[in-house]
Formats: structure tokens, sequence, C-alpha cells
């Protein structure tokens, strides 16, 4: 049980991170006027993305250590 609780939190973990790293770097929102081109990022989600991917890896790796 511990083991695949394990294996889903580190998935879990791996797949936020990438998620987040991918909102991050794809803009938002994308204007040309010609000569100005601008383009529009808000991270804070994907830093919380990123968080949340950390914690769970970390918590992966803490629950193999306990035992």
């Amino acid at each position: 049980m511990h083991k695949a609780i394990q294996a889903i939190l580190l998935v879990v973990g791996v797949l936020l991170i990438v998620y987040g790293l991918y909102t991050m770097i794809t803009p938002e929102a994308s204007v040309d006027l010609g000569i100005v081109e601008a383009e529009i990022q808000d991270n804070n989600n994907a830093y919380v993305t990123v968080g949340f991917g950390l914690a769970s890896i970390f918590l992966a790796l803490l629950a193999s250590r306990r035992r």
C-alpha cells in the first residue's frame, strides 16, 4: 500500500512540475500591432503548481525514508 501511494505521489509531482514549467514558458496572451509585439504572462499559478509538485515529490521521498 505504501509503495503505491509513494508511486502515485511521485507521478503526480512530476506531472505538476512539468505542467507548471509549461505554463511558465508559454505566453498567455500575445498582441502584434505591426511594429510593437507584446506578450503577457501571469506566472503566479505556475509557481504554485511547481510548488505543489515539489511538495509531492518531497512527501514521496519522506515516505520512503520512514520505513
